[in-house]
């Protein structure tokens, strides 16, 4: 059924709201999530045949996107990036059109998990925006759900660490 261009439309229906959202949380930029999920799309539609289960689609999507948008950030980006780097980063969000700014505690939540390992930004952002499991979440990072728990806890942990210093 998802093989068929009226499947596979359906697929791209569904999902391509909430993929979208999962990448630009992790590359920020709206143009760069437009290109994260357009070269998603074009790996599902390459792989499909190698899905096994349907109940794992949503999982399988992800981990695609969340590849994709690693990838990018591996090309766009220095390995690691520091707290007080996402000062230019966030001088690049605030010039974006589809981003509300207003609210300083938004900014300031998304200032903290761009500050994180790449592994802690994805296990926090799947939980707390698209409400996964961690054992989801581990089909998607390739991991065990308790590696998941410890990098969205330490996540957490620093995000509260910063959110905290930063009053």
């Amino acid at each position: 059924m998802l093989s068929t261009p009226e499947g596979f439309r359906m697929l791209v229906n569904n999902y391509s709201q909430p993929l979208y959202w999962h990448v630009r949380r992790l590359v920020v930029s709206h143009d760069d999530a437009q290109d994260v999920l357009q070269e998603t799309f074009l790996k599902v539609y390459k792989s499909l045949s190698t899905l096994r289960e349907i109940a794992s689609l949503k999982a399988w999507l992800y981990r695609i996107a969340t590849n994709e948008a690693m990838r990018m950030l591996g090309r766009n980006t220095p390995a690691s990036c520091s707290i007080d780097d996402a000062g230019a980063d966030l001088l690049a969000l605030k010039a974006d059109d589809y981003t509300d700014y207003t609210h300083l505690e938004a900014v300031r939540l998304q200032q903290a998990i761009n500050s994180l390992p790449a592994k802690q930004r994805v296990a926090f952002n799947l939980r707390y925006y698209d409400d996964m499991s961690y054992e989801d979440i581990a089909q998607v990072t390739d991991s065990t759900p308790s590696n998941v728990k410890v990098n969205y806890h330490l996540a957490k942990n620093k995000i509260i660490k910063y959110l905290d210093s930063h009053d």
